[in-house]
């Protein structure tokens, strides 16, 4: 472990903490405006394999929010480009690409080795939904990202249990999707209640406006909501809901 560059993460979540996340494998399913940024916070505080699935190349249209795209990058595959700036931030970094969209087709091959955590980036919500069906039946750790397109108010940004939300609609259509498989409560995701006029069903490839300082916030959420599933599911000295200092 390069200590040097995770000197400031250990002296907050302790050397312990960090040597875990050396040891973690998390796959990506899009490393597009939300799951560039959540790539991104792992990786700078220490996974040490990650698996990239994105079928995309970054296009000028990606510049305004995606952490990834910059104009020398422009016609690259997604996936490669973020293998490169990965190895950039932590060279020891075990890193496999695949130019791939996941697909109910694909995801038993997706899923064979998906480590420790799936942290679902996905834009449609038939992948959304054949994904996040097939992790929970078997047992794997998932965050999710609802819909950060079409919002303006970083600050109603929050996390829940999927069945917990209200106000996004992709959140609504996934949720009733899954229900119908039988699928509950266990999947943590970002979302916001912020009002919006679109229905995925009827609209699900229309481009959407978005601001990068939603996209941001959205999968630096999305990081942490992984890091603490990493770690069992609080940060070592965070105080818990009655004030008392959890110390596991």
């Amino acid at each position: 472990m390069r200590e040097e560059q995770f000197a400031r993460t250990i002296r907050l979540i302790g050397n312990e903490s960090v040597e875990s996340l050396h040891r973690k494998t998390v796959t990506f399913v899009g490393v597009g405006a939300v799951g560039g940024f959540a790539l991104e916070a792992l990786v700078r505080l220490g996974v040490g394999h990650v698996r990239l699935f994105d079928f995309d190349r970054i296009e000028v249209s990606n510049l305004n929010r995606q952490i990834l795209a910059t104009w020398p990058v422009i016609g690259e595959k997604k996936v490669e480009v973020a293998e490169n700036r990965i190895k950039a931030i932590n060279p020891d970094c075990v890193v496999e690409s695949f130019d791939l969209f996941v697909s109910q087709e694909n995801l038993e091959d997706v899923l064979k080795d998906s480590g420790d955590l799936v942290v679902d980036a996905i834009d449609s919500v038939q992948s959304k939904c054949a994904l996040l069906a097939a992790v929970y039946q078997k047992g794997i750790p998932v965050v999710s990202s609802m819909g950060a397109a079409l919002r303006r108010d970083p600050f109603l940004v929050r996390t829940a249990d999927l069945m917990d939300t209200a106000g996004c609609p992709l959140a609504r259509s996934v949720r009733q999707k899954l229900r119908a498989q039988g699928i509950g409560r266990g999947i943590p995701v970002v979302y916001s209640p912020e009002p919006v006029t679109f229905t995925y069903e009827k609209g699900e490839e229309k481009i959407l406006g978005s601001l990068p300082t939603i996209t941001g916030i959205f999968g630096l959420n999305l990081a942490h909501l992984g890091l603490k599933t990493l770690l069992g599911g609080t940060l070592p000295g965070q105080r818990n809901r009655s004030g008392t200092k959890d110390e596991t």
